[in-house]
């Protein structure tokens, strides 16, 4: 999947390294994710059960997404399937998006997306996902390719972390 000077391939695992650096630049940018993860490599890599893309621009990996099954803490799932009458395990949930700072505003995070509804619909999986309410740029994103907003929910996410979860379903 290509654009104007960049291109959209499958994650191997000699880009992990490069994907958590581009991961702390974000974390510390925008506070995504809100609590960074002990092995940030193996946080990207257990939502990815269904594919992981990177994203390169000039050589350089400067974007991320993953696919998986619905797993523990996943709310549009549930959310998906209560909706239409049918199994969580029709779903595919997107996640770990992010782009590099100065690789934003090309539509990068479009070929991401794309990619990963395109794999789950060969799959024959419906996509979607969470993101916390105070991400409003990601949310934006979403809306602006056509994703739905199913609901917006209270998760704990410890003792002392309640967060506000929006829940998006591709459109069908």
């Amino acid at each position: 999947m290509e654009g104007p000077g960049h291109w959209v391939r499958g994650r191997t695992d000699v880009d992990v390294e490069t994907c958590v650096r581009v991961l702390a630049e974000v974390h510390q940018r925008d506070g995504y994710p809100v609590n960074w993860p002990d092995r940030p490599g193996e946080w990207l890599s257990q939502a990815s059960g269904c594919g992981a893309w990177v994203a390169e621009l000039d050589g350089r990996v400067v974007g991320h997404i993953s696919l998986s099954q619905a797993g523990e803490g996943d709310l549009a799932p549930g959310l998906w399937s209560d909706r239409n009458g049918t199994s969580e395990d029709l779903t595919a949930v997107v996640s770990r998006l992010f782009i590099a700072p100065r690789a934003r505003g090309l539509g990068i995070g479009a070929l991401l997306i794309g990619r990963a509804v395109d794999e789950a619909h060969v799959r024959g999986l419906h996509p979607v996902l969470d993101v916390v309410a105070s991400d409003t740029a990601a949310a934006a994103l979403y809306e602006r390719l056509g994703w739905e907003l199913m609901g917006t929910v209270e998760q704990r996410w410890s003792p002392s972390q309640l967060m506000t979860i929006h829940c998006y379903a591709a459109a069908s």
